[in-house]
């Protein structure tokens, strides 16, 4: 059911019209001209929320990489959310979650051709890609919704399935980071993590909660998993793990570090009967007593074969941390992508392309 998952605290409602009125007058200078919002001559695909955390915004950046990368040099452009470093860097082979953030990390080790930077402040961000890289086609900018000070050529705003924007209330009461009117600044919206066997007629009820204008795009995604995959191969131990196969004997424990872990839950409990979690805050960064925590919680597992499993975005915190050699062996994460639904992903990917094509700065595409 659309939005069941919504949990208000209604003694801070207050304080979210305070903070809505503040936010409402920043839009309305923006809107009227007073503060300033650059366009810019390379094309940029913003892809944003209007509530903070959950939307599946990395996988929906690296299907459009996906999309784009055959034809078009790219570039991500992201904040770098609880990075150590600060302004701007552009990432290399040797970059840390710690030096660009999880979520860039893991971008740039899964598609190490592209560009991938941080910055704060996006304007600077991509200037500084137009200087270094003068042949980029298109830049992707990362959670830039609220970001008004960059105007793109194309703004996306995903929303989970989990939480209906017509039901959620603005922060701190809610989630939202701004009203859910500000959703008619989009040209795409994109209802997430949606289940795979959605009926006909909620797609419909949907479409009508959002009020969306017809300028405006409407799909809707869901997630589909692969196979778990080994965060540190190791020789004796399996690179990939099919789920199905594994036994009803062995200990799993679920560990994660993100907003919304519940549709990674209902999709391990296809497979898993039962199985430990251990749940930390979103972008969580792992200390030693964490490390010591998780540790004992493997050896407490009386499985045949144990196993942590932990997603991708928590899998690139990992890698960096000083973990005990079990923990190492023991720990897959399941990777996910985004799939189209209602046969919408052609509809899609064309007019991300052909918007591209008619605005690019380099007028034969990259072979």
């Amino acid at each position: 059911m659309y939005g069941k998952s919504i949990r208000i605290n209604r003694w801070l409602l207050p304080l979210s019209w305070l903070y809505g009125f503040a936010t409402g007058v920043r839009n309305r200078l923006f809107d009227w001209g007073i503060l300033p919002s650059e366009e810019f001559d390379i094309p940029v695909i913003s892809v944003g929320n209007l509530a903070v955390g959950g939307t599946g915004k990395t996988p929906h950046i690296e299907y459009l990489i996906e999309l784009l990368q055959p034809k078009y040099r790219v570039a991500v452009l992201s904040r770098g959310y609880k990075r150590k470093s600060r302004g701007f860097v552009l990432a290399d082979a040797n970059a840390t979650a710690r030096d660009i953030g999880d979520e860039p990390y893991q971008i740039k080790r899964k598609f190490p051709d592209i560009a991938v930077a941080v910055d704060a402040n996006r304007r600077r961000g991509i200037n500084r890609l137009k200087e270094l890289l003068p042949d980029l086609d298109v830049i992707l900018l990362d959670d830039a919704f609220q970001h008004r000070y960059v105007s793109p050529l194309i703004s996306i705003v995903l929303t989970d399935y989990n939480r209906a924007l017509h039901l959620d209330k603005l922060l701190p009461a809610g989630r939202l980071r701004e009203s859910r009117h500000e959703l008619s600044r989009a040209d795409i919206v994109i209802v997430t993590k949606c289940p795979a066997d959605m009926k006909p007629i909620e797609f419909n009820i949907i479409s009508r909660w959002l009020h969306l204008f017809p300028y405006q795009h409407l799909y809707f995604t869901t997630l589909d998993y692969g196979n778990l995959q080994a965060v540190f191969p190791q020789p004796g131990t399996p690179r990939e793990i099919d789920l199905s196969t594994l036994s009803k004997k062995s200990g799993v424990m679920l560990l994660t570090g993100i907003a919304n872990p519940r549709p990674m839950q209902q999709y391990l409990a296809r497979y898993l009967t039962a199985q430990e979690e251990l749940r930390y805050p979103d972008h969580h960064n792992f200390s030693d007593s964490d490390l010591h925590q998780i540790a004992n919680r493997l050896a407490s597992l009386h499985g045949e074969e144990n196993y942590i499993i932990t997603t991708e975005k928590d899998a690139a915190r990992l890698r960096s941390a000083a973990l005990d050699e079990p923990v190492k062996r023991a720990l897959y994460y399941l990777p996910i992508r985004v799939r189209f639904m209602q046969h919408n992903g052609t509809s899609f990917d064309t007019k991300i392309t052909d918007t591209i094509y008619k605005n690019r700065r380099i007028k034969r595409p990259r072979r």
